[in-house]
């Protein structure tokens, strides 16, 4: 049965911060279990947004419309949408219930703030953009100043960590054997020749 990875579309949404979740998600090149995963965007509503870099994206499905039981997780990218009080409310809602049904969460950017209004970092460690950017909320004693931290199926990093955000991401869905993640991540990290021997290697073991 395939399971549904939610990608959040807000106006404004950071261009290059779900680029490597989204691809490796939905490309099945080398993957454990092909076919195991799907992505689907899910806005506010259905109402199409514009990114920080002027695309235009129409959401798969509205936000009251996710069946959450059958998904795998909720992925929120970042961008300046965040900056609206029902966005990020309604998000972070959102984000509870994922948490409430054991389902994980990942957050990167300016979407951190939702998970931080909601109650969702209030029990995991985390990290967000710098510290302070969270505001005041109940879990500021578990935050990380690191790149990404990955928590009880709670993922969380900065804007300038999206290779290190992805990497967590599949991680958490074993969407890649354990070898096979690290090279993949070397491979983008490093760009050589080399890197990329490893990660075909790491497939045909």
């Amino acid at each position: 049965m395939t399971q549904t990875v939610y990608l959040a579309l807000t106006d404004q949404l950071a261009d290059w911060e779900y680029g490597h979740v989204a691809a490796q998600v939905n490309i099945q090149h080398f993957q454990q279990n092909p076919g195991r995963y799907e992505i689907r965007t899910v806005g506010l509503t259905l109402d199409p947004i514009r990114t920080v870099g002027g695309v235009r994206m129409l959401p798969d499905v509205a936000l009251a419309d996710v069946v959450v039981e059958d998904a795998a997780m909720l992925v929120l990218p970042g961008g300046d949408g965040w900056e609206d009080a029902a966005v990020a409310t309604a998000f972070g809602e959102l984000a509870r219930r994922f948490r409430a049904a054991g389902k994980p969460v990942a957050a990167i950017c300016g979407a951190t703030v939702a998970l931080a209004g909601a109650g969702v970092l209030d029990d995991v460690a985390h990290t967000s953009n710098f510290v302070g950017a969270l505001g005041t909320y109940g879990g500021a004693a578990l935050y990380r100043d690191e790149r990404v931290v990955r928590d009880q199926g709670v993922i969380t990093a900065g804007g300038a960590s999206s290779l290190e955000f992805a990497r967590e991401v599949l991680a958490e869905l074993e969407t890649f054997a354990s070898p096979t993640l690290e090279a993949w991540y070397e491979w983008n990290r490093d760009d050589t020749a080399e890197a990329f021997g490893k990660l075909v290697a790491s497939v045909q073991e």
